[in-house]
């Protein structure tokens, strides 16, 4: 990627970056008032310093870490390629960035992680059973902003806006759901297939990229047609960034704020994984799943699973998959959004997040 490329996007990543975390503390804010209980859950008896502590303070927790945001971005972009005012709509934004930060949360639950964005997971600070909670309840809390801006949206675009969030979070649990069974050993390696991988990333990390671009269309009034493709050009991209993380994880962990080689303490069975089973001899083949059902803590062995992976020419292989399905799935918007810079700028997003290293 180039310089100019990187420089372009990350100066956009960082001009929204305030605005957005302004919009996520207007619906979320850090301390809950009586006020805002009451307008949430329709009481005004709850007690407000438990639901602090079990709601707010483990949310800003992570989302006072950061990320990039880039979700909400590529919301901003759609809409303005599609010729509409981001400004109008920036609210509705933020919707996929508090579910992905719930999914997250969870995650590192069911993974039982160590680190998140360079610090203790959720769970490792306040238990797991108040991440659990306030995981499920940022699947649902966006819904907010649409009872907010219900009388600003037509009621058809509003329908079609919700139909799409339930959508996509079915298929977020699908998606996630296949991860695990995989990375548990519960479906033998051999019967799981490069074009399944694939369809769990679409479901796992795709599917919030495409919910922030089909509802970014479907505010913007585009074509059930547009919206569609618009969809699939997200989802690819949500695929590539997550063929992307699992690149980073076993080349550049510290770059994530992850520790080294956690995808394979995981078992996680990766683009690379499923490609290196497909080519190794007996012996790696045999040995990488040996260490990959261990869920290992020793670095040597998660390094050794690391070279096997690079013998084969793995990392490459998924970099190459990665970029190929963002450049089709480009081709086919390119022809159906207008030319203007906030397309130029949806390209170039593109490219960054398949080449990012970090």
């Amino acid at each position: 990627m180039e310089d100019k490329t990187e420089n372009i996007i990350e100066k956009i990543l960082l001009e929204k970056k305030e605005i957005i975390d302004k919009t996520i503390e207007k619906y979320f804010p850090r301390k809950f008032s009586r006020k805002d209980l009451e307008f949430m859950c329709g009481s005004n008896i709850l007690n407000i310093e438990a639901s602090n502590e079990a709601i707010a303070k483990p949310m800003w927790e992570l989302l006072d870490r950061g990320g990039k945001r880039w979700r909400p971005v590529l919301f901003l972009l759609i809409i303005e390629a599609l010729g509409k005012d981001p400004e109008k709509f920036v609210d509705f934004c933020i919707i996929p960035e508090i579910i992905h930060n719930g999914t997250l949360i969870v995650d590192d639950v069911e993974d039982d992680s160590e680190l998140r964005r360079g610090k203790p997971t959720i769970h490792k600070i306040f238990g797991e059973d108040i991440a659990i909670n306030v995981g499920n309840a940022m699947y649902f809390l966006p819904l907010i902003i649409f009872i907010k801006k219900k009388n600003e949206i037509e009621k058809d675009r509003l329908i079609k806006a919700y139909e799409t969030y339930i959508e996509e979070m079915i298929k977020l649990s699908f998606g996630q759901g296949n991860d695990i069974v995989w990375h548990r050993g519960i479906i033998k390696d051999e019967k799981i297939r490069e074009e399944e991988y694939l369809q769990m990333c679409a479901y796992k990390t795709g599917t919030l990229a495409r919910m922030s671009a089909k509802l970014a269309a479907i505010l913007a009034e585009a074509s059930d047609e547009i919206i569609e493709k618009i969809g699939r050009f997200a989802e690819s991209i949500g695929i590539a960034f997550q063929i992307q993380d699992d690149i980073l994880d076993v080349t550049a962990p510290e770059s994530i704020g992850k520790t080294f080689g956690n995808d394979i303490k995981e078992g996680k069975r990766t683009l690379m994984v499923i490609y290196t089973l497909q080519k190794a001899n007996e012996k790696d083949k045999k040995r990488l799943i040996e260490i990959l059902n261990k869920h290992t803590d020793d670095i040597e062995e998660r390094k050794e699973a690391i070279e096997i992976l690079k013998k084969y020419n793995s990392i490459e292989y998924a970099k190459n998959v990665a970029r190929k399905i963002v450049e089709d799935s480009w081709k086919e918007i390119e022809k159906i959004i207008p030319d203007n810079p906030a397309k130029e700028k949806l390209r170039l997003f593109a490219e960054y997040l398949i080449e990012r290293n970090r």
